[in-house]
């Protein structure tokens, strides 16, 4: 940037319209004759009205009127909603949605370790049990022989098992 000297500027940056103070005089002085012969700008106010202004101003700003106020919860909603959800809640508990567990599709196995360590005694096994499951010609009898109990022990048990203590 120039560094221009301040003596130097012959220009101040102000203009002034052209012919602006040959004719000053005369517009100031039809002003002021203007001012003597019109005393009264054409506006009137009412009369004590800016003594009473800020007392109607209060007036009217402190008149609150009551509003209608609608709670969100009220009674009749709070129970139509706990309603709605008390039957969505029911509807997914119950067994509409799950599928009936068949004895087909047990396996051996499982059904074996529920009732070894489940603790499920003698009473309760017999309380499933129909009359019709109960029924001599049901249950297979087998038969041993001594040569077969014989052979089983020889093959499967241990001389300190059989041993007398």
């Amino acid at each position: 940037m120039k560094k221009n000297n301040i003596n130097s500027i012959k220009d101040s940056g102000f203009k002034v319209p052209k012919d602006y103070f040959s004719n000053l005089e005369d517009r100031l002085m039809s002003e002021i004759k203007l001012n003597q012969t019109v005393k009264d700008s054409g506006f009137k106010a009412p009369d004590d009205y800016f003594n009473t202004l800020e007392s109607n101003i209060l007036s009217k700003v402190s008149k609150k009127e009551p509003t209608k106020v609608i709670p969100l919860f009220n009674k009749k909603n709070l129970l139509y909603i706990t309603s709605i959800a008390a039957a969505v809640l029911l509807l997914f508990n119950l067994s509409i949605f799950e599928k009936e567990t068949k004895w087909d599709t047990l396996d051996a196995d499982t059904v074996e370790n529920y009732i070894l360590n489940g603790n499920v005694g003698t009473y309760e096994i017999a309380s499933l049990l129909l009359e019709g499951d109960i029924e001599e010609e049901n249950f297979t009898s087998i038969e041993f022989t001594d040569e077969a109990m014989e052979g089983y022990f020889i093959e499967n048990a241990n001389i300190e098992d059989l041993m007398i203590k």
